[in-house]
């Protein structure tokens, strides 16, 4: 795990004390460099008292809206490359809620599933979905977070559009931990500490690999002390962090990182200030080694190499360090930001940078370019941690599995959970890539789109009998967009769209590409307690092997208490 998700709203915290860069580095890399004061506020300007996104407890007023819900659905779904055509009927059960007290504010969307398959030749199927978040204001200063998700894959290159006929891969991640701001004279001081843990089911018939990713915890730590400009004419700030995760799988994977850096922001301009950083970082990765003969010849079985765990552990990670960045921010509007970096870490050259846009009152744009270190669970932890307040949901209308995308209430803000499932990998990688999110609403329209491409490399121990375990490197390009429009008071219709990309440097490895699209529609009665579903989609995957086309519609109802 990455001190990312335990930072994420430690570093917003984090700029009250000093005016200096998180950047995309402090947003998406592994361990962050101190943070930038909120969209907004002028360098170490004084008064300010609190993030611009200020945590819900603020809020005074108290406001609850839970709706469970109970559904039942028919659903045709056809395969036309010249399968079978399925019929199913589809029970579920599940709760939307948000609860807004003064001190307390909790999320939620939960799904589960139940497929009745009517010819048995898919069988009966099972499925958990949703996404929570909490945050509860314990004492002035002190607040405490928690969140988790549930959702589903098609494997390896397949995040998105998964059917109801495909094998899938079931994953559970959460997370919590408190955060503290406080101050010792003239000088802010945070710390946040979280432990997270995630879960993978893997039902993919014979697509075990020797070193797929187990059950997996974490723990992350982080401090910063700092000032912003003012007292002296530059901020300055200093950061420490540990991380630790240790995964189960097969070849028993665990990573550790620390660092400590110092950083200073010098003002330009009312518009504009520079920054720089320089510290010391260590990072190191373990596996178990394979099973040997006594010449030390790997011994390979029927299924492949197997670990010994009476061997020594071998390193697949071992960086040791100065690191050191420099770069700027400017803001030349209250509704523009933007930073960026550039440096050594990670053994290499690194970028890092951030935009962020308000267009209007009603749409927003937000993108960056990240560099880190990360395990699977901790890139996905850290995405559930960064989910925006008052997020809406995308789930498949006739999965009921999440989208690719969460956006939020306030324009531009979202999150896309597909750049972390794409790959469900036990080692640890060092992850480069861009992304972009466009979001917003107008009257009876809303819409959001999400792009993200991401490259990985993998650790690997220095010994070529490894790479029967897979890739040292994959890349993917997804992009997901949704709309919805009411259509009168008690109707509604939506659009989502989807398409990926996913490859690796694996020998006889074929390009894995999806895309799809679904439409739906519903109409409430009964005081809004009964709703009429009705929806239709259009999923295509082509992994070089199987390359599928299926249609399929479903009609349902929803009662809602």
């Amino acid at each position: 795990m990455t001190i990312e998700f335990a930072a994420r709203r430690h570093c917003r915290l984090a700029a009250l004390a000093f005016g200096l860069a998180c950047a995309a580095s402090a947003a998406q890399a592994q361990v962050p460099p101190p943070a930038p004061p909120p969209s907004g506020v002028a360098y170490g300007e004084p008064g300010a008292e609190q993030p611009a996104e200020a945590p819900p407890a603020r809020r005074s007023r108290a406001r609850s809206e839970i709706r469970p819900y109970l559904e039942v659905s028919q659903v045709v779904s056809a395969d036309l490359d010249g399968g079978d055509t399925l019929t199913y009927t589809s029970l579920a059960a599940g709760v939307d809620g948000r609860v807004q007290a003064r001190r307390v504010s909790v999320q939620m969307s939960y799904r589960y599933q139940r497929n009745i398959e009517w010819s048995g030749e898919v069988g009966d199927q099972d499925a958990h979905s949703g996404v929570a978040m909490v945050n509860a204001q314990i004492a002035p200063g002190v607040q405490f977070d928690a969140g988790a998700v549930a959702t589903r894959t098609g494997g390896q290159g397949r995040a998105l559009g998964v059917s109801d006929r495909d094998q899938s891969v079931e994953v559970y991640s959460a997370y919590a931990g408190p955060t503290v701001s406080t101050q010792a004279g003239p000088v802010n001081v945070n710390a946040a500490y979280r432990i997270g843990y995630v879960a993978v089911d893997d039902d993919l018939a014979g697509a075990g690999r020797s070193d797929d990713h187990g059950n997996a915890v974490a723990h992350a730590a982080s401090a910063s002390a700092g000032m912003a400009p003012g007292r002296l004419p530059v901020g300055w700030g200093v950061n420490v962090g540990y991380q630790r995760t240790d995964s189960d799988g097969e070849f028993d994977h665990e990573f550790e990182g620390s660092y400590v850096r110092a950083d200073v922001v010098v003002p330009v301009s009312p518009r504009l200030a520079v920054t720089a950083g320089v510290g010391y970082e260590n990072i190191e990765a373990t596996q178990l080694d394979m099973a040997r003969d006594e010449d030390g010849v790997p011994i390979v079985g029927p299924d492949g190499i197997r670990p010994d765990p009476s061997r020594p552990r071998v390193l697949t990670y071992d960086l040791d360090g100065i690191i050191y960045d420099a770069g700027l921010i400017w803001r030349p509007s209250a509704r523009t930001e933007v930073q960026a970096r550039a440096g050594h870490r990670y053994g290499g050259t690194t970028v890092v940078a951030s935009v962020s846009h308000q267009f209007s009152a009603n749409a927003g744009m937000s993108a960056s370019v990240h560099d880190s270190v990360q395990t699977f669970g901790s890139l996905l932890t850290s995405d559930i941690s960064s989910l925006p307040d008052n997020f809406e949901v995308n789930r498949d209308p006739l999965t009921g599995s999440l989208g690719g995308c969460v956006f939020g209430a306030e324009p531009g803000r979202g999150v896309c959970l597909d750049r972390s499932l794409q790959s469900i990998r036990g080692n640890s990688f060092r992850l480069r890539g861009a992304n972009v999110t466009f979001s917003g609403r107008r009257r009876v329209w809303n819409w959001g789109l999400g792009a993200d491409y991401s490259h990985r490399r993998y650790g690997r121990p220095d010994d070529a009998a490894f790479d029967s375990l897979g890739s040292t490197t994959d890349e993917s390009f997804s992009l997901f967009a949704s709309a919805g429009r009411r259509l009168t008071r008690t109707s509604d219709l939506g659009l989502s769209l989807y398409a990926s990309w996913f490859d690796t440097n694996q020998a006889d490895f074929d390009r894995v590409f999806s895309t799809g699209a679904t439409v739906d529609y519903s109409r409430s009665f009964l005081m809004d307690r009964l709703q009429l579903l009705a929806a239709l989609g259009l999923y295509h995957s082509d992994d070089g092997v199987i390359d599928s086309t299926v249609a399929s519609g479903l009609l349902g109802l929803r009662y809602s208490f």
